[in-house]
């Protein structure tokens, strides 16, 4: 298969954007419990949570399509991938992790949750203006969010506030800034973000310190591998290929529905509670991607 240039795609079947969205839907909602069971292993966060397993999983792609005979990509390419990787990897995810260490999990799911706002203004910059049903749509979702996390402390160190407002910003602004990029085809592609955002995960972590102090238990690395497979591997390469195929507001969505997958599979795995406030405000994060959705539908 031959790389692809900054023409536009073939528009892909409702199937497959369906199945890409309930795939990144549901793994990235299941990885916030696969974290915290990989750091709980003794798993440094940057190094080895983030770092390696995007490392070993880009590895493992790169290696997989080159056998393939998929072309490498070339100079030009790796030069947006690698602004991708550090927008997307480095700043996107790696920032949250460093957040996480110093506020409270609603104060980083309401931030998290601000990536479809600034999907849709991003994208407008772009000349992708959002339709009003996809704005109501966002705004519905992010009411959710909030109130999803209302009943937690929101916490925070001025730092850890820094953080969760660069990490939402890069992410987004990355990955509207992909579009009609020249970049290798999807999968290719997130091989190759994955593998500079990694090397750039793994350098940031030695720097802040990081070292692996013991045997990681095997509870932990159950886990990496799982965030290695399914979260990086198939979700990732989901992901960049939602980028290409359909508008930034409801590649952006996923960020609504991770939560209340990760409530949802934390209540089942971890014996976490919930009840009428959390099951209310999942409604309303669920109204809000189903208006993104039929938003979408109308406008083919």
């Amino acid at each position: 298969m031959s790389s692809s240039t900054a023409t536009a795609p073939v528009a892909a079947s409702r199937g497959a954007v369906a199945l890409a969205l309930a795939i990144v839907y549901v793994v990235w909602g299941s990885t916030y419990l696969a974290i915290r069971l990989a750091l709980e292993g003794g798993y440094p966060p940057l190094l080895m949570v983030s770092g390696c397993r995007f490392v070993l999983a880009g590895s493992l792609m790169y290696a997989f399509l080159r056998w393939r005979g998929v072309p490498a990509p070339t100079p030009a390419q790796w030069r947006s991938l690698a602004v991708m990787g550090l927008l997307l990897l480095l700043m996107g995810n790696g920032l949250v992790v460093l957040a996480e260490q110093s506020v409270s999990s609603g104060l980083a799911a309401v931030a998290i949750a601000s990536v479809p706002l600034w999907f849709g203004l991003f994208g407008a910059l772009r000349g992708e203006h959002p339709s009003r049903g996809e704005w109501l749509g966002i705004a519905v979702g992010l009411i959710g969010v909030v109130w999803l996390n209302a009943g937690s402390a929101l916490s925070a160190t001025p730092f850890g506030l820094v953080c969760l407002l660069i990490a939402p910003l890069a992410w987004a602004y990355g990955s509207v800034w992909s579009r009609g990029r020249d970049l290798p085809m999807p999968f290719m592609g997130a091989a190759g973000q994955m593998l500079c955002g990694g090397v750039a995960l793994v350098v940031f972590g030695l720097l802040h310190g990081e070292r692996l102090q013991a045997l990681p238990s095997l509870k932990g690395s159950l886990a990496l591998g799982y965030l290695v497979l399914f979260g990086s591997i198939v979700a990732f390469s989901s992901y960049t290929w939602l980028l290409r195929q359909v508008r930034p507001a409801l590649a952006g969505s996923y960020a609504y529905v991770n939560p209340v997958i990760a409530v949802a599979l934390g209540a089942w795995l971890a014996g976490e509670r919930f009840g009428a406030h959390e099951l209310g405000s999942m409604a309303v994060i669920l109204a809000g991607v189903v208006l993104i959705s039929l938003s979408r539908a109308r406008r083919g």
